[in-house]
């Protein structure tokens, strides 16, 4: 339908309709050289402006994101440094603290070492204070019945003090001589020496 009304037009006319008429070509021409020079002189350089801040700023976040990126494995380098120094630490520490607690289990043992040796000395020197206090008491009464017991077999008294020292310390050191007699040797000991003073 539209192309039998341009025929329609271009038949009563008598021009060819794909070719415009001379004035208007000529306003068409002059129109599209000043929207072209506006487009050359204002909108162009705008846009040209507008794509190289563009350009700029892409490239600069690419050079940016280079550079974070250098920086990032800088830090991580460094983090790994610091960590692998960390770890070195925490191992040196660590022996550190196994060997001074080795060194104190030892100075632990020394002195419990030196103080049951103590202990055992002042247990040896107490026993033998009592061993010795047993045996002088033991002493006293061993000689005290020895007498007693030859008085009344001699039938007189052994009150003299020196004889009956003496006879005590006769018998005491007869049974000392036999070191390794036993309790009932005690017993029947002071029969001997009273004997001996008949």
């Amino acid at each position: 339908m539209i192309a039998n009304l341009a025929q329609l037009a271009a038949e009563e006319t008598g021009q060819n309709p794909l070719i415009p008429a001379g004035p208007e070509l000529l306003i068409g021409t002059i129109a599209f050289a000043i929207v072209f020079f506006f487009f050359w002189k204002k909108l162009l350089p705008n846009i040209n402006k507008v794509l190289e801040e563009r350009r700029a700023a892409i490239e600069g976040g690419i050079e940016e994101a280079d550079a974070m990126k250098v920086e990032a494995q800088s830090v991580l380098e460094q983090y790994k440094a610091q960590l692998a120094e960390a770890r070195h630490e925490a191992a040196r520490l660590r022996q550190e603290a196994q060997e001074q607690g080795a060194t104190l289990i030892a100075e632990m043992r020394a002195e419990g070492q030196r103080q049951r040796e103590e202990i055992v000395a002042a247990g040896h020197a107490q026993i033998e204070a009592d061993r010795k206090a047993a045996a002088g008491a033991l002493r006293q009464d061993v000689g005290k019945l020895a007498t007693d017991l030859a008085g009344k077999l001699v039938g007189e008294s052994l009150e003299d003090y020196a004889r009956q020292s003496r006879v005590i310390d006769r018998f005491l050191d007869e049974l000392e001589e036999k070191a390794g007699g036993d309790r009932d040797d005690l017993v029947a000991g002071p029969e001997p020496a009273v004997l001996q003073m008949r």
